[in-house]
């Protein structure tokens, strides 16, 4: 066997060593990517919400309390989201945006009556713990029930907050403080577009 013949015999099986290799990385590469998204992949930017059930708190619409009950959590796709909500609901509450100060349709109101999760209709918030805090939002000393909503730590922007979701479809309403009046001492900063207000006769 010639010279020639060996060195290309090398560059053949080094070529095949090379091709099994990046075949094998591509493959390894593709299952990662179905374990990640499944069989059903989502979009990116889709906000989905872990199955379950939640224990919340009904309330009727003349403010009385109906009970608590479990019930499973409230799942759609960001598509559902977006065809059921205004453009700026589905912002807030599935993106977690916020709108301007002064600029929400329930941020000065006074009348009597309930604030709902505009997703899934659950009761967050009543208008006795409605408060000025001269913030330009909508600001509660306490939600409705402490069933029907959850709070998680928020790093975003560099600072360390308190987020507040509603409990049964996990839409961001907004942040809680510890600045609001007595008797809690909290001041629950919601966004006017994450809720719906149910006026009391």
């Amino acid at each position: 066997m010639f010279s020639s013949d060996l060195e290309e015999d090398k560059t053949n099986r080094n070529l095949s060593r090379r091709s099994l290799l990046l075949s094998g990385t591509a493959v390894l590469g593709g299952i990662a990517l179905w374990a990640r998204f499944g069989a059903h992949p989502v979009e990116a930017d889709a906000k989905m919400t872990t199955p379950g059930m939640v224990t919340v708190v009904n309330f009727s619409d003349d403010g009385k309390k109906i009970g608590k009950v479990q019930i499973p959590k409230v799942i759609k796709t960001d598509e559902e989201w977006r065809k059921q909500l205004s453009e700026t609901s589905y912002q807030i509450t599935r993106h977690e945006d916020t709108e301007m100060a002064y600029t929400g349709a329930t941020w000065n109101l006074h009348d009597k009556g309930l604030f709902r999760c505009v997703c899934c209709n659950l009761a967050l918030f009543k208008s006795e713990t409605k408060f000025d805090s001269g913030t330009g939002w909508p600001s509660f000393w306490a939600p409705i029930a402490q069933e029907n909503v959850l709070e998680k730590k928020d790093s975003s922007l560099g600072m360390e907050r308190t987020e507040v979701k509603c409990k049964l479809c996990e839409a961001h309403l907004g942040h809680v403080f510890d600045d609001g009046p007595p008797p809690t001492g909290l001041r629950y900063c919601m966004n006017s577009g994450a809720m719906r207000f149910v006026k009391l006769a």
